[in-house]
């Protein structure tokens, strides 16, 4: 089976690969930007509230060891999406909530996806759900951010811990 790809936004981008790495199948995580308006846009540019791009993450993934639709149950418990841009200690747009389909089928998996997450919450879900545009990859010093420097998420509302709890990702050893 060929692998697949996903593109999500659910706030500082760190965390969000920091999660995507540890699911079983995820074959590679890469941080950027997308959404927007600016081609290439630097950190800078996209911090200045101008390009519209949201920090996101694209996803290589093995698709016999892992569903879109178990990717976008992990993407819904890892953020609240009910904040409009803003996750956490972070606000602006580029910390926006969304989904960046790459097919039809994609779409209307993250629509029921996203009518599912709406059931089971009291307030309205904000998260877009829309067509993917160009990904420009972030900086290589934000690529694998955690990993280069040794410590967990600070960055996002629901912690890694309660993921592992909820048996979305694995404990670490």
């Amino acid at each position: 089976m060929t692998n697949e790809t996903a593109i999500f936004a659910a706030g500082c981008f760190w965390g969000v690969e920091y999660v995507f790495r540890r699911v079983p199948g995820v074959q590679d995580v890469e941080v950027g930007y997308t959404g927007g308006i600016s081609p290439n846009p630097t950190y800078q540019e996209v911090c200045s509230h101008t390009t519209g791009h949201a920090e996101a993450v694209r996803l290589t993934f093995d698709p016999s060891r892992v569903s879109f639709d178990q990717l976008l149950d992990v993407f819904w418990a890892m953020h609240d999406a009910t904040q409009v841009n803003r996750q956490g200690p972070d606000v602006g747009d580029q910390y926006r909530s969304a989904v960046f389909t790459l097919s039809a089928e994609q779409r209307a998996q993250a629509e029921a996806s996203k009518d599912r997450a709406q059931a089971r919450s009291s307030r309205p879900i904000a998260t877009e759900i829309v067509a993917a545009g160009t990904f420009y990859p972030a900086e290589d010093y934000h690529q694998a951010y955690y990993e280069k420097n040794g410590h967990e998420p600070y960055c996002h509302v629901v912690p890694v811990r309660t993921l592992e709890e909820l048996g979305l990702i694995p404990a670490k050893a």
